[in-house]
């Protein structure tokens, strides 16, 4: 068995599959949890006394059992994150007469004020008068990269 500053290849492998699925679990769709894994899996096959690397049962034990548990990671993946949902794709022309909420203050001065539609947090200004936040809103222009609200 190979090893490196008294730590076996088996132990290596663990280690370093364990720091793969930390980092997934701490940054989602960073796609090492698969690598994660598998290293995992062969690190403790080769502590069980498999010899992944120099006899063909062993390398044909390893190509199997990292497909198997590829795969497996893959389902369990899409199952913890289905990813149905698509996106929420709102262009700035198909806002005007749809309603939101005002998250901050709007005034007809400035582009401070802020309201959330349909998801999406926009810069606001009103058309007169000031909005507080938690009124509802109708957007009745988009400008740029803001929008002009009247209150419902």
């Amino acid at each position: 068995m190979v090893e490196l500053v008294g730590l076996s290849f088996g132990w290596i492998l663990i280690i370093l599959g364990t720091i793969f699925l930390v980092i997934e679990a701490s940054n989602p769709g960073f796609f090492i949890a698969v690598p994660g894994t598998v290293m995992i899996i062969l690190g403790a096959m080769i502590l069980l006394g498999v010899d992944i690397f120099s006899g063909p049962l062993g390398l044909v034990a390893g190509v199997i059992s990292a497909v198997i548990v590829s795969l497996v990671t893959i389902w369990l993946y899409r199952r913890i994150n289905p990813g149905d949902a698509a996106p929420v794709t709102i262009s700035r022309d198909s806002l005007v007469g749809r309603e939101g909420r005002v998250i901050r203050r709007v005034t007809p001065a400035d582009l401070s004020g802020k309201v959330v539609v349909s998801g999406q947090e926009w810069s606001a200004r009103s058309r007169d008068g000031e909005i507080p936040a938690g009124a509802t809103v109708r957007i009745i222009a988009s400008e740029g990269v803001h929008v002009v609200v009247e209150k419902v």
